[in-house]
């Protein structure tokens, strides 16, 4: 499977684009449409929006195979669109890590879904963006496309 339109305008509302670093609410260097820099990468000169789009659709490409890889059971492609996201922001070792896969791959769709929306702190603190990501990945989830509202 691959990311939907509707999953790609979620995430990039979501993120927003910055064409220069800046650093995200957990410290880590940060550009586009949320990249989180690797080691040795650098923008001194910063990027234009469509750098920032190609270097979205790699990231994507990696959430992706994240995807098929830890997930057992068929998803919708709703599903698909919101885990796609999911590990795009929070990365596939904690998705790998959670009760939120857990349930998924016992085929605990509801329970699953649950746990998706508790994914909404940057440490203790609830952050209003996240919070309305995972309602916007949640309808996605459901079959709906909420794309439009969601920013963090």
């Amino acid at each position: 499977m691959h990311l939907s339109a509707a999953g790609m305008r979620l995430m990039k509302n979501a993120e927003g684009f910055r064409d220069r670093t800046y650093i995200d609410v957990a410290g880590i260097a940060t550009i586009g449409f949320g990249h989180r820099l690797l080691p040795g990468e650098s923008f001194p000169d910063g990027i234009d929006e469509t750098q920032g789009e190609a270097i979205l659709l790699n990231d994507v490409r990696s959430a992706e195979q994240a995807i098929e890889r830890l997930v057992r059971v068929p998803l919708t492609q709703g599903q698909f669109d919101a885990l796609v996201d999911f590990a795009f922001n929070l990365g596939a070792g904690r998705l790998a890590a959670s009760t939120f896969l857990k349930d998924l791959n016992a085929g605990k769709f509801d329970a699953a879904a649950a746990e998706l929306v508790r994914w909404d702190h940057a440490g203790a603190q609830e952050l209003a963006g996240l919070k309305a990501r995972r309602e916007a990945e949640l309808q996605l989830w459901n079959g709906g496309d909420s794309a439009q509202g969601a920013v963090a």
